[in-house]
């Protein structure tokens, strides 16, 4: 089997500058500001550093109650010291290194930590996930997976759990693995895998968008989970029971257009559930690296376009006035439920109305009051 190679079209990428990545990083770290506020701000002010001199201002419009809170200058600078001291590098969504797939997303981080070789994010990926109380039999499927897909040319990506996520990385070894953790890149978990840590590091990489020092908790995981798909042409599960996280990247895959595999089980073990009913739903069963080649092979040949997302520099519209305020605060009223949403979400579905607020009135009313 050749190993495959992935055309990337790279037009409008440029390096930040040392003051961009810093505005950048306060940006990020500000209160409010996820993802895809992040790429909003910079559509409508230009620059990191513009939306960040904008933000008291569009909060008070919005009905804040209390000012905002902006990441401090030395907050940012200690991030940036302990970052480089580690030996990681922030690498930015508009530059030339960033894996183009996850820059396809519309809530890619903006700025994603890197420990290892950042070389091996521009090769094409699979990402492998599974049950962390993994059979024996499911382990080293997994493992063998893995490695025949590095020699098939993919590079692995997993979360560097126990079970599933360990023996992938471990097949993966030697052909270059990615591993997304849901804590900062210098934090090991779960701690028995440091030597793994060490070892994907060494000839791949260890990625986050937290801060290093980050400690994982619970809210974490589902964001990795969707940098885990967001890298990856396609999702393997091996072994999941009904509940598992795993299904959540599968879910993530689906969502954002990438391929599911999922490998068939037993129906007398639980574990099979989750795969099971993937295939149930559509997704392809997977017995050996074949039946992922063969469906991956015609997104590996066409080189991968991605939207404008590199020069965010543009004419600013115009200030929304108190009429369309009034309009944007009464639909996000309207669209609020019993259940929590997240502010980007928000957003999108306020967006996705029939007839929505101006852009720069939902962005005062909901991106930063809320």
């Amino acid at each position: 089997m050749q190993p495959v190679t992935l055309h990337v079209m790279d037009e409008g990428k440029r390096q930040l500058s040392a003051s961009e990545r810093f505005d950048w990083l306060r940006l990020i770290r500000s209160e409010n500001v996820g993802p895809r506020t992040f790429s909003r701000l910079l559509e409508r002010f230009g620059s990191a550093g513009a939306a960040l001199a904008a933000l008291p201002d569009l909060a008070r419009k919005g009905g804040a109650r209390r000012p905002l809170k902006i990441c401090p200058k030395a907050d940012a600078e200690r991030e940036m010291e302990a970052t480089e001291r580690f030996g990681a590098c922030l690498l930015g969504l508009a530059e030339p290194g960033y894996p183009s797939w996850l820059a396809a997303l519309d809530d890619a981080p903006p700025l994603l930590c890197v420990f290892g070789n950042p070389s091996v994010l521009a090769k094409p990926m699979v990402a492998m996930v599974g049950a962390r109380n993994a059979s024996l039999n499911g382990r080293n499927f997994a493992r063998r997976l893995g490695a025949d897909l590095g020699r098939a040319g993919f590079c692995v990506a997993s979360g560097m759990a126990r079970g599933v996520d360990t023996a992938a990385h471990q097949g993966a070894l030697a052909t270059g693995t990615v591993a997304v953790l849901a804590g900062g890149v210098d934090v090991v978990y779960p701690p028995e895998n440091a030597d793994l840590w060490r070892e994907i590091a060494g000839g791949g990489a260890v990625v986050s968008e937290m801060a290093v020092g980050t400690q994982p908790q619970a809210s974490h995981f589902p964001r990795r989970n969707r940098i885990i798909s967001g890298l990856s042409l396609g999702v393997v599960v091996v072994e999941a029971n009904a509940r598992s996280g795993s299904l959540i990247t599968a879910r993530f895959a689906a969502d954002q257009g990438r391929e599911v595999f999922a490998v068939p089980g037993s129906p007398m073990d639980p574990r099979a559930a989750g795969p099971n009913d993937l295939i149930r739903h559509g997704a392809t069963l997977t017995e050996s690296v074949t039946d992922v080649t063969d469906v991956l092979g015609d997104m590996l040949r066409r080189p991968l376009a991605e939207g404008k997302r590199a020069d965010f520099r543009g004419p600013q519209p115009a200030e929304p006035d108190t009429s369309e305020m009034d309009r944007a605060r009464a639909a996000v009223v309207e669209a609020l439920g019993p259940a929590p949403v997240t502010v980007d979400d928000m957003y999108r579905c306020l967006l996705e109305m029939p007839k929505k607020p101006r852009k720069s009135a939902t962005f005062s009313i909901l991106r930063i009051a809320a």
